[in-house]
């Protein structure tokens, strides 16, 4: 008997009950969009503009003639600008407890932890100036150099930026010590060299502060060249704090280079852990399962129109929908999937092909696993790829036409 072509199987994700909270559409705009939806969009969109305003402003503030001519409404500017960053904290404090990792604590807790997260406190910084102005003598010079720190809000819409913000945080330490060896060296070859040059160039070399400025400038590399030893010894020390100065250096470029790829490394697996959370079926998954089978999940962003599944194509993998929608034109007809559906699960357990193709209506994320990787989970942790196994056929026995499509919630 001819055995019949099996497609893949697409689950999707479970109608809530009710609408969503405003608290979770708000949470979904300011913190989980990332542009991917048209509220999330606009809101990133105006945020980046008025920090940039506001750079641009505390820029113009700086030339007198800008200064006299528009000076108060460019301090209208600024409260206007507070007032929006203000209320922009706020919302995020109050969905803090939407935060999946904070969800469990009681909501004061939750508050607090995520106001002590890096972009709040940078949110936090941005607007704190202000307000203590009104309470304390601030110079307001210092209060509008402290409005720079508005630019750093643009670490939340820059993932370069921010990662780099992360690294420093967390390489603080290894940062810091090599600093301490950059002033340990900064002592010892500027106290040498008063000693030695001091005599000679009393003017350059007279005192060990007046020697610190060329041994800053050599350890550096930059070498201005408006203080140079004359002495063979003074040359010597010269040579050995060049040599000194590339080695430090080099400590934290190497520190920076490590904590980006550990970052780079931390970002992809939480990535990964967030949009598992919003696929029923690995959302299924205990703790440690999930654990086992996050590293072999890869995630993929598709534009719209583009072809995830080829007619044809051999069915090596399944797939799973964190976000976005995709269309299928199956037997019955064109139909269309959101987040929470799975892909390809028949075929790939079957070694089968694909008799028609998916392509995304939207931008999409979604996690692939390669039948390569369940077969190397299969062998190393058999439970869990059981376990995978048997949510996956509880789609294709709920489907009301298993050789087509499964269109049974998960």
């Amino acid at each position: 008997m001819t055995r019949p072509t099996l497609q893949y199987e697409v689950a999707p994700l479970p109608t809530r009950r009710g609408e969503k909270t405003l608290r979770r559409r708000v949470y979904e705009i300011i913190e989980t969009g990332h542009g991917e939806t048209r509220a999330s969009k606009l809101f990133d969109t105006f945020i980046v503009t008025l920090i940039l305003l506001n750079v641009a402003g505390f820029i113009a503030e700086t030339v007198p003639a800008i200064r006299v001519q528009w000076g108060p409404l460019l301090y209208d500017f600024e409260i206007l600008s507070v007032a929006i960053f203000s209320v922009e904290y706020a919302l995020r404090l109050w969905t803090a407890v939407e935060v999946p990792y904070l969800s469990k604590m009681p909501p004061w807790k939750a508050r607090v932890v995520f106001a002590t997260t890096p972009a709040l406190l940078i949110d936090l910084f941005a607007i704190l100036p202000f307000y203590l102005s009104h309470f304390f003598a601030i110079d307001l010079r210092v209060l509008r150099t402290l409005r720079l720190l508005r630019f750093l809000k643009l670490s939340r819409y820059s993932p370069a930026m921010y990662t780099l913000i992360r690294v420093l945080s967390n390489e603080r330490r290894a940062l810091l010590g090599a600093g301490l060896l950059l002033v340990t060296a900064l002592l010892f070859s500027s106290t040498l060299m008063y000693y030695i040059e001091g005599e000679a160039q009393p003017d350059k070399f007279g005192s060990v502060p007046a020697a610190a400025w060329w041994a800053i400038a050599t350890l550096t590399t930059v070498g201005y060249g408006d203080a140079t030893p004359i002495t063979a010894l003074g040359k010597l020390v010269g040579g050995v704090t060049m040599v000194i100065g590339l080695c430090i250096l080099a400590l934290p470029v190497a520190i920076i280079s490590t904590g980006f790829a550990q970052e780079l490394h931390r970002r992809d697996f939480v990535v990964t852990w967030s949009l598992m959370s919003r696929v029923p079926l690995l959302a299924r998954l205990n703790a440690k399962e999930a654990a086992e089978i996050m590293p072999l999940l890869q995630a993929h962003n598709f534009p719209p129109h583009a072809e995830i599944i080829r007619k044809g194509s051999q069915g090596d993998a399944m797939y799973f929908i964190a976000s976005g929608r995709v269309t299928h034109d199956g037997a019955n007809g064109p139909a269309m999937y959101g987040a929470g559906a799975v892909l390809g699960v028949a075929a790939m357990f079957a070694n089968d092909v694909y008799d028609s193709s998916i392509v995304t209506a939207s931008k999409c994320r979604l996690l692939k696993l390669q039948r390569e990787d369940f077969h190397r989970l299969s062998a190393a942790h058999p439970r869990v790829a059981s376990r995978i196994r048997e949510l996956a056929e509880s789609l294709i026995s709920d489907a009301p036409d298993a050789k087509t499509l499964a269109t049974a919630d998960v």
